[in-house]
């Protein structure tokens, strides 16, 4: 009888922590999509929304609101995380949500320059602003809610799928955008059809609210609330160092591999065709299914283990695998996805649940969440533009040297970080 009882109980907490599962992996879809939609279609609204004669001052001015949304996450993460600390992660998560899909929809329906002069160009970059800060609690507020609702033997598992959200967002992303420019063409696109993009933002915003909305909170926060413990941020300072070093490693090996690896083999002359956004698609779908597949392994043998595996590779293939594509023993294709499934896909399947379990669940949020979107903010953030200046210097060659020193920093944070993984 009490199997039977065992087994009652124990379905409907699987069900439940399926149905969180979806409430935190929404997020990272919209978040991703509305993060890739703002640069891939800056080239576009760039002269609409910004006033002036030359072309590449408008580029540039738009890229500024990009980098604004970077420059805020560890302001957002905070204050967000604050939130999700003393009123709960399912409330941190919805608010994210309204406020990165109110930021889309208002970016969809903003008149340009040529309306209201000089106020577009300064109601972009504050929308941008605003988007940046939700986005900085949205990440850290996902990894403490799926850590806290996940089945403890599948709490990996769960990670990696949760983060599969970011990759399925920049998949339709890089498709919308083929699909507006083949079915309206460029000046299309730049004439009004750029608004299409953000206006989809929106909608999967609002789906993602519904969702969240119909989400239970966490029971260990409830828990934590009821027993009224009061521990400090102080107390945690040595996890959060490590948590800020583990992330330079993961956050340029994610972007090198997912954003900039089509430029880099466009520079070294690789081929023709690395700035299509469509070409990165079958890797990143890869990616995905590898991303999974190292959640599974990870709760079988250990998550810090697969993830130092997983980090030593980047340490150690990236050289040779960007030397393999530079001199042409590797096609683009399969430089892009060995290093995606191998390297990227094991650090940034775990991460995020990883991490957040080194803190406890009174200040699990804020402790994980500032020194993460720090690390993203001055490491990710800026990754591209660094890779880009070395290669303008002649010295592109050196570009896959700092991805793997910074995977060497990655793996000292490791063994500085303290994690309970039962």
């Amino acid at each position: 009888m009490a199997q039977v009882d065992n087994a009652l109980v124990a379905r409907p907490v699987a069900k439940k922590g399926r149905r969180e599962l979806l409430a935190g992996t929404v997020g990272g879809v919209v978040e991703s999509f509305d993060w890739t939609v703002y640069a891939v279609l800056a080239p576009y609204f760039a002269t609409q929304m910004f006033s002036g004669e030359d072309e590449l001052t408008k580029l540039l001015a738009a890229y500024a609101g990009f980098a604004v949304s970077f420059v805020v996450r560890p302001l957002g993460s905070y204050l967000l995380g604050r939130v999700a600390d003393a009123r709960g992660r399912r409330f941190a998560l919805i608010v994210s949500m309204i406020t990165i899909c109110l930021g889309s929809l208002l970016i969809a329906v903003l008149p340009t320059a040529a309306t209201i002069g000089a106020a577009a160009p300064v109601l972009l970059v504050v929308l941008r602003a605003l988007q940046g800060v939700a986005m900085g609690g949205e990440a850290p507020s996902v990894a403490a809610y799926i850590t806290e609702t996940a089945p403890p033997n599948r709490r990996f598992l769960f990670s990696g799928l949760s983060y599969c959200g970011v990759v399925i967002g920049n998949v339709l992303c890089f498709a919308v955008v083929g699909v507006l420019l083949v079915v309206m063409g460029e000046q299309g696109v730049v004439d009004g059809g750029w608004r299409i993009g953000f206006g989809i933002a929106a909608v999967l915003g609002v789906l993602a609210f519904w969702v969240r909305s119909a989400a239970d909170e966490s029971e260990e926060f409830r828990t934590s609330r009821r027993e009224v413990r009061r521990t400090k941020l102080s107390g945690h300072l040595r996890n959060m160092v490590a948590v800020f070093l583990i992330t330079t490693g993961t956050t340029v090996g994610f972007y090198f591999g997912t954003t900039y690896m089509p430029e880099y083999a466009a520079q070294l002359g690789a081929t023709r065709a690395a700035s299509s956004n469509l070409s990165m698609i079958p890797s990143l779908l890869l990616l995905i299914a590898a991303m999974a597949a190292f959640g599974v392994l990870a709760d079988r043998i250990g998550g810090m283990r697969v993830f130092r595996i997983g980090m030593g590779l980047l340490a150690l293939c990236t050289v040779p695998l960007m030397t393999a594509l530079a001199h042409g023993w590797l096609p683009v294709w399969a430089v892009t996805t060995l290093y995606l499934v191998f390297g990227v896909a094991p650090t940034i399947a775990l991460g995020n649940v990883l991490l957040s379990t080194g803190f406890p669940v009174e200040v699990r949020v804020v402790g994980m969440g500032v020194p993460f979107t720090l690390g993203v903010a001055l490491f990710g953030g800026t990754f591209p533009m660094l890779a880009q200046g070395l290669g303008a210097v002649g010295q592109l060659s050196a570009v896959p040297w700092v991805a793997a020193g910074l995977a060497v920093v990655s793996l000292v944070g490791t063994a500085v970080f303290k994690v309970d993984e039962n």
